[in-house]
């Protein structure tokens, strides 16, 4: 079940930033990238779900990660959230369009 809503979460993270799934888990520092995966990270912390399943949904798409760095984007999410109304929204956009 986590699974679903982890892939939900990809496949409207990817329309929002208009990029390919395959580019999502790829290991580039592209900014829009880091920002998509990092935007992923926080929606499926707050769902709850925990980092070990985060880990491994990247992993199983070929992004390996450590827990440091998914808490780092969860952090910089928060920070975006609390700054920016505009972004606010986008995340509750995105919590409300995934169901399960």
């Amino acid at each position: 079940m986590k699974s679903d809503i982890f892939y939900q979460y990809v496949e409207r993270i990817t329309e929002l930033f208009r990029i390919p799934k395959e580019e999502l888990f790829s290991k580039s520092k592209r900014r829009d990238l880091v920002d998509a995966r990092y935007l992923l990270y926080y929606l499926c912390y707050k769902r709850p779900m925990s980092l070990i399943y985060i880990q491994k949904y990247m992993s199983e798409n070929g992004y390996f990660i450590r827990h440091s760095s998914i808490i780092y984007g969860i952090n910089t999410v928060i920070e975006k959230v609390k700054e920016d109304s505009d972004y606010m929204q986008v995340v509750k956009d995105i919590e409300k369009a995934v169901f399960i």
